[in-house]
């Protein structure tokens, strides 16, 4: 009979121990944050995009989309599709038009890697990339190059009094190829 009551006692000895272990750590311990998700590395829990904190390329990108999504476009754009025919020649002006007036800034192959992009904040569109989104609408494009991005705080120049209609058509037409060089095939 002693030896179990000395087991009882030993037990009872050690869960008190733990007991006050455990009540120690709980309190020293931090709770953890609110919406936090374990399966995450520290360093990759952390608010991205909130309130300031966005870059001003990725916001005055998402302020011209937005608006398009909103409000769309105004009326003279509303609706628009190409009046040029598909075809060599068009695209030929199209690469002529592009190689004038636009890869300086928005790169030979529409990746943005022309000599004053390195300059400008935000820095141009990476057209090769955005011609495939499905936002890339005949009115959205004709839209943002005719009446450029001093609207949204972007150094984009508007076209629609340096270009006739027809030909930034023409230069939609050269982007929707794939930025071909003059020998026919796309750039990679």
């Amino acid at each position: 009979m002693r030896g179990r009551w000395a087991i009882y006692l030993s037990t009872l000895i050690v869960l008190v121990g733990l007991g006050k272990t455990v009540s120690a750590w709980s309190q020293h311990r931090q709770a953890p944050q609110r919406n936090f998700d374990y399966w995450q590395p520290d360093w990759m829990v952390r608010e991205l995009w909130g309130p300031g904190s966005m870059p001003k390329s990725m916001m005055v990108r998402l302020l011209r989309h937005t608006t398009y999504m909103q409000y769309g476009v105004t009326k003279s754009y509303e609706g628009a599709k190409s009046t040029v025919l598909p075809g060599p020649q068009t695209i030929a002006a199209g690469r002529k038009l592009y190689g004038e007036h636009c890869a300086r800034c928005h790169g030979r192959d529409g990746m943005g890697e022309g000599e004053p992009s390195r300059a400008v904040s935000p820095s141009p569109a990476l057209l090769a990339y955005m011609i495939r989104r499905p936002i890339s609408v005949d009115e959205y494009l004709l839209w943002a190059i005719s009446d450029g991005g001093e609207q949204f705080d972007s150094e984009m120049p508007a076209f629609k009094d340096k270009l006739p209609r027809d030909d930034i058509w023409r230069v939609i037409a050269y982007m929707r190829a794939g930025f071909p060089d003059a020998s026919g095939g796309s750039k990679p």
